[in-house]
This record gives structure tokens, sequence and C-alpha cells, in this order.
């Protein structure tokens, strides 16, 4: 799997991937990473500056059908349609 190429036809469109879950089972997810999918945060206070660590092996994407962030482990990845 091009990680790369999944990175940048996620930023373009919709892609469904179908990936191992880590209990086994299989799942199917319609996700981007178009901005214009990403629900507006209207911030009232000064954002606080938590580092979190970055997981090269695992990728989050905004899940379309769930409307709501989801991540998956690259090496899980059975199929995509790109």
């Amino acid at each position: 799997m091009n990680v790369e190429l999944l990175k940048e036809t996620l930023k373009q469109r919709i892609v469904t991937v179908v990936f191992t879950k880590n209990d086994g089972s299989e799942r199917t997810m319609n996700c981007t990473l178009q901005e214009s999918f990403f629900p507006v945060v209207e911030q009232k206070t000064e954002p606080t500056k938590i580092k979190k660590a970055v997981n090269p092996d695992v990728l989050s994407v905004w899940d379309i059908d769930a409307a709501g962030w989801r991540s998956f482990r690259i090496d899980s990845i059975l199929s995509t349609n790109i």
C-alpha cells in the first residue's frame, strides 16, 4: 500500500477503505481528509497546546458515515477504491 498516495487521495475525495480491526473483524469505512467535511469548532478560550505523539503506523481520517474521527493501522488495510 502506497501510504502517500492514499493520503493525497484522501485529501481530494472520499475513499472506501477495508481493513482488519484490532478485534480481528473486518470493517469497511468511507473516509476522507477533505477539510470541507470536518466540523466547525468554535474556540472560546485560548487553545491548549497538547503534544500528541504521532504514530506513523496509524492513519486518522474523518469517517463520513459515523461523522467522526476514526483511525486504522496502515498494515491492516485489505483494500481501497483508489
